[in-house]
């Protein structure tokens, strides 16, 4: 529980931050990190804001301030990673991301002279690596998850590449995104501010498509064209470096590349491997022990420790073959292209993923599984305009039949109810 002394300007803005699905657990830790981000005066501004984007006029009219100061307040809250800017239909817009992934990350992505990042580094350490509970919660309530593994493409046999969709591909993200933002990873600078940190490379970040138009404006990031994004997506293969990315397959927002040392995503899959806290590719590692000189390299470059060794003689190497532990696994492919031996091959998944069809897809299935569609719905405690309500409905009605069912629940709503019961007729009819 936090301190009772914390102002009601920070509670309010927890309050505020766990509306979105992707919330977080208030405690000290939290606290103490919110302060580093936000003047008490901002944070009581921004626990006004609603969910789903904005503009300046409705910022002015939540704050009755002139829209002179509160243009001022929010080029200073973009600037400094805590609000996003956006344009939608040719209109700029504003949006609070959540923390992850969101302004935890913006705060360590670039070197800053305004903040103490070696501070904040060893709270959020604490906070995410040592406290556990909003690592827990973000990775493993619920059926959906934020991000997904991309497989090492170099690791696919020819025929298997056949039946890899292009949203499956990282290349295929890189190439087609219309803006490609590269910045520090901010896993391995927070671990490196701790003197924990690996001998990968730092800059490797990547933020695509509108989010990457954004670090770009405001120097998050630095801008760069789809062939240095091939070029920096090879030079990630060559580190054994896992491609994790948005859990979308139109306008994925980010593409980082993971080592399980550091990065929070994979470490979370070694923490909480039961609850499958990453969406996994279609593919498993095949081993062929004929083949298999048992040399253990395999082993050693697992970043989710998915391949053990056999029981066996430790003298006796042939007898030391890689052991799959298949619920672990993330099927990178990282094995299959490092086996001197080619010992090891990629082969499908009995399992299909479904992947979300893009952020509001994802979102909004992550808010009915967590019992937060309602802040939706009624953002800013004010029911939302016709259009906005059809999207969130739209989105609602392509879920699967269990998930339509807890948005029933959640919301108890007769109208919702109707929408749904009148899709299967559509379709049956058809």
């Amino acid at each position: 529980m936090a301190h009772s002394t914390v102002s009601k300007a920070y509670r309010h803005l927890v309050a505020r931050i766990n509306r979105f699905p992707q919330g977080a657990p208030p405690s000290e830790l939290l606290y103490a990190i919110l302060k580093m981000l936000f003047t008490e005066q901002e944070a009581e501004y921004v626990s006004l804001l609603p969910l789903r984007p904005f503009t300046l006029e409705k910022a002015a009219g939540i704050w009755k301030l002139p829209h002179k100061k509160v243009r001022c307040i929010l080029d200073n809250l973009t600037s400094r990673g805590l609000l996003l800017d956006i344009e939608i239909n040719r209109r700029p817009l504003y949006l609070m991301p959540p923390p992850m992934a969101g302004f935890f990350e913006f705060s360590l992505m670039r070197i800053r002279s305004d903040l103490d990042q070696k501070k904040l580094a060893e709270l959020l350490y604490q906070y995410l690596n040592v406290e556990e509970d909003f690592i827990r919660e973000l990775f493993t309530v619920g059926d959906s998850r934020i991000g997904r593994i991309f497989v090492h493409e170099p690791a696919l046999p020819e025929a298997l590449h056949l039946h890899v969709l292009d949203y499956e591909k990282a290349s295929h993200i890189i190439r087609t995104a219309s803006h490609i933002s590269v910045g520090l990873c901010y896993c391995r600078h927070k671990m490196k501010h701790l003197q924990k940190s690996c001998n990968n490379p730092l800059n490797t970040c990547m933020t695509l498509n509108q989010a990457g138009a954004y670090q770009i404006r405001h120097g998050m990031g630095r801008k760069v064209e789809a062939a240095e994004g091939m070029d920096l997506l090879q030079q990630a293969y060559e580190h054994n470096l896992v491609q994790f990315g948005e859990n979308a397959r139109e306008q994925v927002n980010f593409i980082c590349h993971c080592c399980g040392c550091c990065c929070e995503a994979l470490l979370a899959a070694k923490r909480f491997a039961y609850a499958k806290p990453v969406h996994t590719t279609r593919f498993l590692p095949r081993i062929e022990p004929d083949r298999c000189t048992g040399c253990g390299k395999c082993i050693a470059l697992c970043p989710v420790e998915a391949l053990t060794s056999t029981d066996g003689d430790p003298r006796n190497r042939e007898k030391a073959h890689p052991r799959l532990e298949t619920e672990r696994c993330l099927g990178c492919g990282i094995c299959v292209r490092n086996c001197p031996s080619k010992a090891l091959g990629l082969i499908p998944r009995d399992e299909h993923l479904i992947t979300p069809l893009n952020s509001a897809h994802n979102v909004i299935a992550m808010a009915i599984e967590r019992g937060k569609l309602q802040h939706f719905l009624f953002d800013n405690r004010v029911l939302w305009h016709h259009r906005a309500l059809a999207l969130v409905l739209g989105v609602i009605l392509r879920l699967p039949p269990i998930q339509q069912m807890m948005a029933q629940r959640q919301m108890k709503s007769r109208y919702l109810e109707y929408l749904i019961a009148r899709t299967y007729m559509t379709e049956k009819g058809s």
